[in-house]
């Protein structure tokens, strides 16, 4: 039998078969498959799990890769339950802010890592839509949305660092999303501040970036050492700006500037 390449299982969907759903289309299979030698997918609570709302429509799945992951926090509070119920609570809590305060579609980012170490699927569409090597559009960081994939987590971590548990659930799943899409963690996770004028995800977690981009790498075989690269670049628009708006603190689910004019999409933001 001729050999398979992983990028090829998942584009014809045998690593992670897919289903169909009348709702929502594409839905991801229960039980994952290992994909050569490549990190397994960690365990993701589907918005089924966590009772998510209605989008008001569907997300817009665009048919490439993105090409940086951008690391958020949600700047609540860093006590309270960890449970999973409690990451469920959070997702909902989430969405509702961003559809009733924001007046988003949908929740804006991917993917939550809750405090307790629980990943949640975000945006509908999301998870699909990576185990297809494609790209769902989110509401997550201002004017680079077609190109950017958004992970929460849950905490204000300006001078404090996530618990190890969360942690660690971050690291699984960047490394999981870094080997579907075959990027380098050293160029492809960034913080919020990499791209609009933010605070997050925070002084300490920002600082910790260039060790979980090397736990990333570990755990692809140290794919991109990391060792003589430099840090990844800031991306700017055009006009050598971040989307001129203004920095923004942390405020309770308003981690920056999450939509902007050069974004693909309006559809989100009319």
């Amino acid at each position: 039998m001729p050999a398979v390449s992983r990028r090829a299982f998942l584009t014809t969907g045998i690593l992670w078969p897919l289903c169909l759903t009348a709702q929502s289309g594409l839905v991801a299979a229960a039980a994952p498959v290992r994909a050569d030698d490549g990190p397994r997918r960690p365990r993701v609570y589907t918005r089924s799990d966590w009772k998510a709302a209605p989008p008001k429509s569907k997300a817009e799945v665009l048919d490439r890769a993105p090409d940086r992951l951008v690391v958020h926090h949600t700047a609540t509070s860093n006590t309270g339950p960890t449970d999973l119920e409690a990451a469920f609570r959070l997702s909902r809590t989430i969405q509702r802010y961003h559809m009733k305060h924001n007046g988003w579609e949908d929740i804006g980012e991917q993917f939550t890592v809750s405090r307790g170490g629980y990943i949640m699927e975000g945006r509908n569409r999301s998870l699909p839509a990576v185990e297809a090597g494609k790209h769902v559009m989110g509401a997550q960081a201002a004017n680079h949305n077609n190109h950017t994939l958004g992970i929460e987590t849950e905490g204000t971590y300006t001078s404090v660092l996530p618990p190890a548990r969360q942690l660690s659930a971050l690291t699984q799943l960047l490394a999981w999303l870094c080997d579907v899409y075959d990027l380098d963690p050293h160029k492809a996770i960034i913080g919020h501040r990499d791209l609009n004028r933010t605070a997050c995800p925070g002084d300490r977690l920002y600082a910790h970036l260039p060790k979980l981009r090397d736990d990333v790498a570990r755990r692809l075989g140290d794919r991109g050492s990391g060792r003589d690269e430099p840090p990844p670049p800031r991306l700017a628009l055009p006009d050598g700006s971040y989307g001129n708006a203004p920095l923004i603190g942390d405020l309770p689910y308003e981690h920056g500037p999450a939509v902007g004019p050069h974004d693909l999409t309006r559809r989100d933001y009319a």
